[in-house]
């Protein structure tokens, strides 16, 4: 990863506890979802329906990640994945806040839950369920520890930043093995056997001893069924595909499918991602923003504001998030020569074998602006309050403050030269 940022970093670690990462969801009309605080509709200015057919609830969580909360809350109303929503996801390693929704349910039901780790700051009837993208963006306040505590160099990252940082996506967006890509570009190609091998044998990078050892077990047995009685309980998805197969070991379309399309979006959501960070470093090495094609304004928060894009030069550069209707013209060099390597065109994100993970393509600002909140630094810690638009990753802000533990998209994918 590059930085826009010339000061020497602090270095240091994050995430050590979840109460070191709060996140509070910005709703789409600027309220910061804020910890422990109740909220009605009105206090949040959303509409409410005493007919309405969904249940919108703020959710609080605690080292959940977003699906697996809302389908466990869900679970216990006597509801199922299909029924939730939620405008964005949230990180596991965080206590954070956010809107959601059920369908079918009532609010007294969902205050009624009781789960570990998970509150429910508030819920009412509406007529809509909860989408994704319905956020301005997410407000944080991150403690960096075992760093030098250098306040002159935390100031002076954030003084040279100015209110723009760089818009990459963070490791996050390609799985915790980093392979997320390979399973998108194996589904996007047709090889529906290639993905589900690759989603649940591949072991570089799996730090828990027993799943390493599974997935290589697997790999050379290939037995599905037995597969059942050694793969750890917690790899819930990889074991749901795992019962699939040992009903049916030819039906590997059924066994992407029974992953909830809210993860699965993410293997073909991580091949637009890495080719859109490779645009992002290489912008960033030549030091030279001004040939984007297009460009944003920002909206009323001070957030990108995609609705204002167009060529004329504004306020920040855009690179397209490929998909099969992105404009030709806007495809650059660089991103041909991603595609060509990765043996995929424009035309492969319209996916026939599963045209429900099909991706029509976007924009995203190559540079994203932020809002500064407060820096307090003491002895071997530094905690830092930002806001960031929907979509722009807390920890890429953090790397410009401690220059460490940055994406390194050679160790992604080694095989793609830019």
């Amino acid at each position: 990863m590059r930085y826009l940022s010339t000061t020497k970093g602090i270095g240091g670690t994050i995430k050590q506890t979840p109460e070191d990462f709060l996140v509070r969801e910005i709703t789409s009309s600027g309220h910061a979802l804020e910890l422990n605080t109740n909220y009605s509709a009105e206090s949040l200015g959303e509409q409410q329906d005493p007919e309405g057919k969904f249940t919108t609830l703020v959710l609080q969580k605690r080292n959940w990640n977003t699906i697996q909360a809302l389908q466990t809350v869900a679970k216990r109303v006597g509801r199922g994945i299909r029924s939730i929503g939620y405008a964005g996801l949230k990180d596991r390693a965080s206590t954070s806040t956010q809107l959601a929704s059920i369908f079918g349910v009532t609010p007294e039901a969902v205050l009624g839950t009781n789960v570990k780790d998970i509150s429910i700051n508030g819920a009412w009837r509406s007529k809509e369920g909860v989408g994704m993208g319905g956020l301005l963006g997410n407000s944080f306040s991150i403690k960096i520890s075992d760093c030098s505590a250098d306040e002159d160099a935390v100031k002076q990252t954030f003084d040279e930043l100015g209110s723009k940082m760089p818009n990459y996506f963070d490791s996050q967006r390609f799985g915790i093995r980093l392979n997320n890509h390979r399973v998108g570009l194996h589904i996007m190609r047709g090889e529906l056997e290639e993905a589900v091998m690759e989603y649940l044998t591949y072991s570089a990078n799996e730090n828990n001893e027993d799943a390493r050892a599974a997935r290589q077990r697997l790999a050379d047995e290939r037995d599905f069924a037995s597969a059942l009685s050694y793969f750890p309980q917690y790899l819930k998805s990889e074991r749901t595909v795992l019962y699939h197969l040992s009903q049916n070991e030819k039906d590997f379309a059924k066994a992407l499918r029974s992953i909830p399309r809210g993860v699965a979006i993410m293997f073909i959501h991580a091949v637009e991602a890495l080719i859109f960070d490779h645009v992002v470093e290489q912008m960033l090495a030549d030091g030279d923003f001004g040939n984007a094609k297009l460009w944003c304004g920002l909206n009323f928060y001070g957030f990108p504001d995609l609705a204002k894009a167009g060529t004329e030069k504004g306020e920040l550069p855009l690179a397209p998030l490929i998909g099969y209707q992105t404009a030709e013209e806007n495809i650059g060099d660089m991103e041909r020569s991603l595609l060509e390597q990765m043996e995929i065109g424009r035309e492969s994100f319209k996916i026939k074998s599963m045209p429900e993970l099909s991706m029509r393509g976007s924009y995203r600002p190559i540079l994203s602006t932020f809002r500064r909140g407060v820096e307090s630094v003491g002895e071997g810690s530094a905690t830092l309050d930002f806001s960031l638009p929907s979509g722009a990753y807390a920890t890429v802000l953090v790397g410009e403050v401690t220059k460490a533990g940055g994406l390194d998209l050679r160790r992604i994918a080694p095989e793609l030269k830019n």
